[in-house]
């Protein structure tokens, strides 16, 4: 009996990570000794405290009923306090603040929300998958946003054409951006305030990576700019900020309308984020500055030997002045292939041993480019470069 997939599900490419899993696993059955540098999962253990607030309450018995609703009011205060130190911010946790379980589900479900089949979502290409894949499973009509260098890797809002904005309900935003490394200005931020409030549109930033920065420089919320709370929401998680990848929680925050809308779908759909891991998130949040000061000081170091080495071999890079990503332009020679991103790609993995991400996986606009992560030891970066040298 044969069982055809929905048409949503037709619509999708190959998940780019799980192709890229395949592909490991392969090529560790013939034997390769190889360096992963493909995925974005922090190697760094959790903080131990961390660790210490999820043993002693994952013993409490009344952490372990459902967890509905919009998460532990602890939690949210939390992070309302987070972000008034971090960023300035004024949050009110009752109706602003959201529990997810990790950032990816908010930016899976929030299209959910407020996208109507045939509605207009803009989307950033190159860009993290879930944006296109999210607006397709609401019925949305994903319009790829080109960023590129030549516009230091933000959209250009004014060549949208006019008729799309008509129809347009959401546009997704993603700084420090995830694969350019780049970090967006307050007057790029101004503007999308004054582009979505013309146009109607609901603004969701993802600020994933807001606490993987170099530099005294530190990235800003979209919602510290004047007005952006009136059109937008912004999605935050503790995976990268605290190395608890696997713990699978986050937070969305902003206009409470918003906030409200993907809250009714998660009611609908899950029943939240297990309560001990809740209050171990409340500890995260709540640790001196100078844990995630050194777990960007270590990135940094990784970031410095890989730079270095790169541009020893005669490979264009990036300034990389966040994310823990290496945005990389394809050698020459490579660029007359079908795909070369991908080529290279096959090419570092079957001579090299080294995993990296085609940039073409993000979207055609990240054709020309590869990504590779911060997120393996010193050693095996500098490993990684010796066998690049060897090789290329």
């Amino acid at each position: 009996m044969k069982h055809n997939f929905s048409k949503r599900l037709d619509c999708l490419p190959p998940y780019l990570f799980i192709e890229i899993d395949k592909m490991k696993k392969k090529a560790l059955a013939e034997g390769k000794n190889l360096i992963d540098l493909g995925i974005g999962d922090p190697d760094l253990p959790t903080p131990k405290p961390i660790i210490e607030e999820l043993k002693k309450t994952c013993e409490d018995a009344k952490y372990h009923r459902y967890p509905l609703g919009t998460g532990l009011i602890q939690f949210r205060e939390a992070v309302a306090n987070w972000y008034k130190r971090r960023f300035d911010v004024e949050l009110e946790p009752k109706s602003e603040v959201v529990t997810l379980i990790g950032s990816k589900e908010g930016i899976g479900h929030i299209p959910l929300a407020f996208v109507n089949p045939g509605d207009v979502v803009l989307v950033p290409n190159p860009g993290y998958p879930v944006y296109n894949a999210s607006t397709v499973f609401a019925g949305g009509k994903p319009f790829m946003m080109p960023i590129t260098e030549k516009n230091n890797w933000v959209p250009d809002l004014n060549s949208i054409p006019k008729n799309l904005l008509k129809k347009t309900k959401l546009m997704f935003l993603n700084y420090p951006n995830n694969p350019t490394s780049a970090v967006a200005t307050r007057e790029f931020f101004e503007e999308v305030v004054r582009f979505a409030k013309k146009h109607n549109i609901i603004v969701c930033h993802d600020a994933a990576y807001s606490e993987i920065y170099f530099g005294n420089e530190k990235p800003l919320s979209f919602l510290q700019v004047n007005g952006a709370k009136d059109v937008g929401i912004e999605f935050h998680s503790l995976s990268k900020t605290f190395n608890m990848t696997g713990w699978r929680i986050g937070f969305a925050v902003g206009n409470k309308e918003i906030v409200r809308g993907l809250a009714k779908v998660k009611e609908n759909l899950d029943s939240g984020v297990f309560e001990a891991i809740q209050m171990a998130g409340i500890k995260a949040l709540n640790l001196p500055d100078a844990n995630t000061e050194n777990i960007r000081k270590e990135y940094e170091k990784r970031r410095n030997i890989l730079l270095t080495g790169l541009k020893e071999i005669g490979l264009e890079v990036g300034e990389t002045k966040a994310t823990f990503y290496v945005w990389i332009k394809v050698p020459q020679v490579y660029k007359k292939t079908k795909s070369p991103s991908s080529e290279f790609v096959a090419f570092l993995l079957q001579q090299c041993g080294i995993i990296s991400t085609p940039g073409v996986g993000f979207g055609k606009y990240g054709e020309g480019y590869i990504r590779m992560t911060l997120c393996a030891s010193s050693a095996k970066l500098e490993e990684a470069i010796f066998r690049m040298k060897q090789n290329l």
